[in-house]
């Protein structure tokens, strides 16, 4: 073997060793990485239950007693709980599947690694590959009676950004999205400061600012492109709102917390960002505290604490808990 040989195969082995570091990888563990207090409180028509930490609730049907249509028609309670059921991964290179825990190739679809670019020493944006997962772990745990208020699930992956061009591009993205437009103004921007004291403050966050992720920002254009980057757990944070907006979007995620909804989950092509809730599972998972799992659009320092550092922690992981009302037997 030459030498010019040997420093190439040098070079592609210490890339390969550098690449694999970068995708801080890992299956998330659902016993241990769980913040299982999140599932509170949990309701019985206006009767609630919470224990752990004070998380603010969506409205809950007042009457315990509820009737789903068919033949005959079937009564039931009124229940409602938050459930863990997705997973976003929030990448800073094409492939890596953060909370699953492997990486992959994906050759010609790959874009480059995703990063914050600077400007005069300072970062202004930043960019990143993000996937969808649904997770139904009550379900396959058992932890509710059976058919309580789960869907029979099942565990998929839903979205992958790298096979989609309109992730990667904000223009091409307003073909799904329109009214983006609308938005792009100082006057729309200056309200998503409302709903980030809002959020952060122990209360849902805004639905009538249903373009905003509150202290994050703006949600438009949803791809996966943060105009300003102010550190990585902040960026991956607005980055999994805009993955959930998208969904709702594309008719995917579904309006799961109303009297409405207490039979069967409703079409809901505008995120409703109170039925949410966003606990950080990469690369380190907090899993207790108010902010354990917190709304949509709060404020990333409650938890940005050591979970941001160089090759073992500079791609992310949410676990959205979503509030399911339904007419359970």
């Amino acid at each position: 073997m030459t030498f010019r040989s040997l420093l190439f195969v040098l070079t592609f082995s210490l890339a390969a060793t550098q690449a694999a570091a970068i995708c801080n990888k890992r299956f998330l563990n659902p016993i241990t990485e769980i913040c299982w207090d999140c599932i509170f409180p949990i309701s019985i028509g206006g009767l609630s239950l919470s224990i752990g930490a004070s998380r603010p609730d969506t409205d809950n049907q007042s009457f315990p007693l509820c009737i789903c249509p068919g033949v005959p028609p079937r009564p039931g309670l009124a229940i409602g709980l938050w459930e863990p059921a997705r997973l976003v991964d929030v990448a800073n290179e094409p492939g890596c599947f953060v909370n699953m825990g492997f990486d992959m190739d994906f050759g010609l679809l790959s874009l480059g690694k995703s990063s914050a670019s600077q400007q005069n020493g300072g970062s202004t944006g930043s960019s990143w590959q993000a996937h969808y997962y649904f997770y139904p772990l009550i379900s396959w745990l058992g932890v509710i009676v059976d058919g309580l208020c789960m869907q029979n699930a099942q565990f998929d992956v839903a979205y992958i950004s790298e096979i989609d061009p309109l992730w990667q591009d904000a223009e091409l993205n307003n073909l799904i999205n329109p009214e983006a437009i609308l938005f792009a103004n100082p006057i729309a921007q200056a309200a998503c400061s409302a709903d980030c004291v809002q959020s952060s403050s122990g209360r849902l966050p805004m639905d009538s600012l249903f373009w905003c992720t509150g202290c994050g920002g703006s949600i438009y254009p949803i791809q996966g492109d943060v105009s300003a980057h102010v550190g990585g757990v902040m960026a991956s944070q607005v980055v999994a709102t805009k993955m959930v907006a998208r969904m709702h979007r594309l008719l995917i995620a579904r309006q799961t917390a109303s009297d409405r909804a207490l039979c069967q989950t409703r079409s809901q092509p505008v995120i409703k960002k109170s039925q949410y809730r966003m606990q950080i599972t990469r690369p380190r998972p907090k899993t207790s505290g108010r902010y354990g799992c917190g709304p949509i659009g709060f404020s990333s320092q409650f938890v940005d604490t050591l979970r941001e550092f160089p090759f073992k922690g500079e791609s992310f992981g949410w676990l959205l808990w979503r509030k399911r009302n339904c007419c359970a037997l």
